[in-house]
């Protein structure tokens, strides 16, 4: 899966347990009709990718949807593998259309359709 956007936080690379597992965030906010702020996880070696962006970059990232349950609760978490910076918000917009738009010119109008000769 890919989330594009625009980068509005980068943070510190952080240190956890006795194995030294690393972690950093980057959160994107997208361009569309109802913009979303979105954190994802960048982990191991996969935290230095960051240090090529700075804030207000339109970034492209491939992410990993992953799952935990911990304490009888289930937690979402997005990790990305890959990112690449894309040219700019009209970039960004071109590859996230609204989901209305995208609605109208897949969803076949009334009257429209042509007659095939299928049996059901």
């Amino acid at each position: 899966m890919e989330i594009i956007g625009k980068i509005i936080l980068i943070g510190e690379t952080e240190t956890f347990g006795a194995k030294g597992f690393k972690k950093r965030q980057v959160v994107i906010e997208t361009d569309s009709k109802y913009p979303q702020t979105i954190p994802v996880d960048f982990t191991q070696d996969k935290t230095g990718l960051l240090d090529l962006y700075k804030l207000d970059d339109f970034v492209n990232i491939s992410i990993n949807v992953r799952g935990t349950k911990w304490n009888d609760k289930f937690y979402v978490n997005l990790d990305g593998w890959q990112i690449k910076k894309t040219d700019s918000e009209k970039t960004s917009s071109a590859f996230m259309p609204d989901r209305e738009k995208v609605l109208e010119t897949e969803m076949p109008q009334m009257g429209d359709e042509e007659e095939d000769d299928l049996p059901f």
